[in-house]
């Protein structure tokens, strides 16, 4: 897939960026609702959906970088567009529904977080398999603060990534916390200055994509089911995944690099 390929889409920067010397690619979105600080609307998080669909089904994509620019990764959901529904209106049309497309991608997902990622945009950061941050950025679950509650995820995920007590105070208070405390409370894979936000996670992305992508791909289903299981189900999962992966090209090729002391060279098959 390349550039020429791509669909145009209205709140959304997507790309496919090559990796050098390789195959391989890098799929790149970046919200792009700079007058609403990437609030997150119906229609965006439509395109989204459709954009991770298109990165995640082409073959040489191994990886995809989620990113805001630098005042806001999403200030939270589009109040504009929620204040006028009732309960049944919600119950009806689901919109938070869209919003799981992300945790259904197959490949790998990075967020890369500069500025405000509140309500919304921190239940999307959370929904990503890992996250870079910047120093500057902002976090936080404020939907008591507007008469309502985390709807997308906010209450489960944060609860599971930094424990029932520190989720709870965060969440009855709406406040909000820094990238240095997100990452010392486990909810981010790692923080540096904002410059280097999108840098990092771009490079991330091409470590991560020049792996094995079926050992990727399992790696991240067992890894998945450990939040969602007990141990021993879990330990069957991942068992089961690992007695597949031999039957892949890349664990010949990489297991006989090994063994010839030489550089493997991957076919992702």
């Amino acid at each position: 897939m390349t550039m020429a390929t791509l669909p145009t889409y209205t709140h959304l920067l997507v790309d496919v960026k090559p990796i050098a010397d390789t195959n391989r690619t890098v799929g790149w979105v970046q919200l792009n609702r700079p007058k609403a600080y990437n609030a997150l609307c119906n229609s965006l998080m439509v395109e989204l959906a459709s954009a991770l669909a298109l990165l995640d089904n082409d073959p040489n994509v191994g990886a995809i970088v989620v990113t805001g620019n630098d005042k806001a990764f999403a200030a939270g959901a589009d109040i504009t567009e929620l204040a006028s529904q009732s309960a049944m209106d919600m119950h009806r049309t689901n919109p938070i529904g869209d919003w799981e497309a992300i945790t259904h991608c197959k490949k790998p997902t990075i967020a890369a977080v500069n500025g405000f990622a509140l309500g919304g945009g921190c239940e999307l950061m959370m929904m990503c398999d890992m996250a870079i941050v910047g120093m500057g950025a902002k976090f936080g679950q404020p939907e008591v603060t507007i008469g309502v509650i985390p709807g997308a995820g906010g209450t489960q995920r944060l609860t599971r990534a930094i424990g029932k007590a520190r989720a709870m105070q965060l969440t009855l208070t709406g406040q909000t916390f820094s990238g240095e405390e997100a990452y010392a409370m486990g909810l981010v894979s790692q923080v540096v200055a904002d410059d280097e936000v999108v840098p990092t996670a771009l490079a991330l992305a091409e470590t991560i994509a020049q792996k094995p992508a079926m050992a990727i791909q399992a790696a991240k289903q067992a890894i998945n089911q450990a939040a969602e299981t007990t141990l021993s189900a879990g330990l069957q999962v991942e068992r089961h995944l690992f007695h597949l992966s031999f039957a892949s090209a890349d664990k010949t090729e990489g297991m006989a690099a090994f063994r010839e002391k030489r550089p493997p060279v991957f076919t992702h098959h």
